[in-house]
């Protein structure tokens, strides 16, 4: 049996390739940069490009230019959509058109001839064809089948087949799965979802031998058999990585698997790592107040209109007022635009709202595609009920409702609900019980994940999703 340490080769993790595109869009918004100042430099009048010019001529918000096109391409750090070459079309077509949206914008309410045209057009442009060139190189150089990690599944029982199904159905995959293994003996030999059990802790370090397994992952929800345990460690000691499958879970779907864990789970490792810096908490406070005004005063310019569309077509009243829960399931009223017909639940039942949902009026169909239904809730995160980034508050009724069909659902009331949150850009509306829990998953892991850096990835994608027009 082979036990000594086994040569590490060259297989990228998920954060040394979020590093390997962070340093390389960088690069070419660098360069960007530098061909933008070029250009500007030979259509100006008075400078010739030189030193001179770099230092006297752009403001300094200029170079900073590179750093803002980084932000705008935060959803392309995930590893599984950056090995996606449409997606990733998508992705950079989408921050050129709001970089150039946001500029537009600032450049026609800025007083004439005060900021530069040429410069910053020319950057936006090299920065979108030079990032292009290197995402299809990075798509064809570090997704090759030599640089994947080759994967062992440990567990053929419910939460080894769940991974199973989760990896076949991820195109381009995000490791090579060699198979499983199982101590079960009547689960030699199957197939599952198309990958093979292969053997048992018996056999485990010639299966990692032969097949050149550098991770494994451990699926296991009941006892572990003392051989099993001690198989795993010889294959730690052999240099191989050991993975839980929560974790391995959560890098591929970004969610939390909440019908796999074991009760204790939501004290022993998700209470503690939702603590958060108080850096962090002033952060988010002056992003909420911030967002709060602002949206209050984009609000209150299209409150004239909308109002008068909704009276036009349905009456009175213009904006609904509905019971939600907040953190630590405190009650408030949440202001929405109304945009279901008058008494839409003329039998008091709470109910979600469907896909093609008939209580829905006209205005109220378009109020919701473009999401300015939600624009009165600018006021809630100004009183502190509501923040910008969080999960979608929900009614007391269905709440209770729902936690006792889904564990873990009050979990979500540990922080303040939000106008967008990890949830909504990922997923969407639930209209099902099924749905409501995959969108639970999401919300647990922003409360574990969140960070600053995540909130505003989820505010930048918020706004690609009201300019694609995808709100329900």
């Amino acid at each position: 049996m082979e036990t000594k340490p086994r040569p590490k080769r060259w297989q990228l993790r998920a954060s040394e390739r979020v590093a390997i595109l962070l340093i390389g869009d960088f690069l070419m918004a660098a360069a960007a940069l530098f061909l933008a100042l070029y250009i500007w430099a030979a259509g100006d009048a008075w400078m010739e490009f030189s030193l001179e010019f770099i230092t006297d001529r752009p403001p300094f918000w200029f170079f900073l230019l590179p750093f803002f096109w980084i932000l705008l391409l935060v959803e392309l750090y995930d590893v599984h959509r950056a090995s996606n070459p449409r997606e990733t079309l998508k992705g950079i077509g989408l921050a050129t058109l709001i970089y150039t949206l946001i500029y537009l914008l600032i450049y026609f309410t800025s007083a004439p001839n005060s900021l530069p045209r040429r410069g910053v057009s020319v950057f936006i442009g090299f920065s979108a064809v030079l990032t292009i060139l290197w995402r299809m190189g990075y798509i064809r150089m570090f997704t090759a089948p030599h640089l994947l990690r080759r994967v062992l599944i440990v567990g053929a029982g419910k939460a080894g087949k769940t991974l199973a199904s989760i990896i076949s159905g991820q195109w381009p995959p995000p490791f090579y799965t060699v198979g499983l293994i199982d101590d079960d003996p009547e689960k030699l030999g199957e197939t599952i979802e198309n990958y093979p059990v292969l053997g048992n802790s018996g056999n485990l370090i010639n299966i990692i031998g032969e097949h050149q397994v550098t991770d494994l992952i451990l699926a296991i929800t009941g006892e572990m058999k003392g051989e099993m345990f001690q198989a795993i460690l010889t294959a730690q000691e052999m240099g191989v990585n050991l993975s839980p499958m929560p974790q391995v879970y959560e890098e591929l779907l970004a969610r939390v698997p909440i019908f796999l864990l074991e009760a204790e789970w939501i004290v022993r490792s998700f209470v503690e790592k939702t603590h958060t810096t108080t850096l962090y908490q002033l952060a988010k406070s002056l992003i909420d107040f911030t967002g709060g005004l602002v949206g209050t005063v984009i609000m209150i310019g299209f409150y004239p209109l909308i109002s008068l569309a909704i009276i036009l077509e349905s009456g009175f009243p213009i904006l609904f007022k509905q019971d939600r829960l907040g953190r630590g399931g405190q009650p408030y009223k949440m202001l929405k635009f109304r945009t279901m017909e008058r008494n839409a639940e003329r039998d008091g039942e709470a109910r979600l709202a469907e896909e093609k949902d008939d209580r829905v009026t006209k205005v109220g169909w378009f109020l919701r595609r473009t999401h300015l239904d939600e624009l009165p809730q600018f006021i809630n995160v100004l009183r502190g009920e509501m923040s910008l980034v969080g999960p979608r508050a929900e009614r007391p009724q269905l709440v209770e409702s729902f936690q006792k069909e889904i564990p873990f659902y009050r979990a979500r009331l540990l922080v303040k609900p939000g106008i967008t949150g990890w949830a909504q850009i990922n997923f969407g509306y639930a209209g099902t019980v099924r749905e409501t829990a995959i969108k639970l998953e999401y919300d647990l892991y922003y409360i574990e994940h969140r960070n600053l850096l995540m909130d505003i990835s989820i505010i930048l994608r918020t706004l690609g999703t009201v300019f694609g027009f995808k709100g329900q």
